[in-house]
């Protein structure tokens, strides 16, 4: 029963995820003054939002530092609550965050960065 919860939250967790590359996009698409600045925004944001987490945040991700990866969680979520704000969104913004806060606590051991193990050369092959 707790595994059904915590896939639960992970899909919470994802969906938040989702959400926060589009705020991101849709902040992007209403910034800017011309249209090239609007799609530079709206193209640019979640994209370079999406390369950071999966650098730092993403359960595989390249680089595992725990600090690194809570790091880029704050500084996306927190981008996609201002972008949201930003277009005149408060209450999605609040949203986005609560959901991003349970789903990253709540989810446990389904979440987490993966542990990593030594590899020999041998085993490898």
């Amino acid at each position: 029963m707790a595994q059904g919860w915590q896939w639960m939250w992970a899909g919470v967790a994802f969906a938040a995820e989702l959400a926060a590359l589009a705020a991101l996009g849709h902040w992007g698409a209403t910034a800017g003054d011309s249209t090239a600045t609007r799609w530079l925004f709206a193209l640019g944001a979640p994209l370079v939002a999406a390369l950071l987490w999966g650098l730092f945040a993403a359960p595989q991700a390249v680089v595992q530092v725990a600090v690194l990866a809570v790091l880029t969680k704050v500084v996306v979520f927190g981008a996609a609550a201002a972008a949201l704000l930003a277009t005149g969104s408060p209450r999605l913004a609040v949203l986005l965050v609560v959901a991003a806060v349970l789903g990253s606590l709540l989810s446990g051991p389904l979440t987490s960065q993966a542990p990593v193990s030594a590899v020999s050369a041998a085993a490898a092959r």
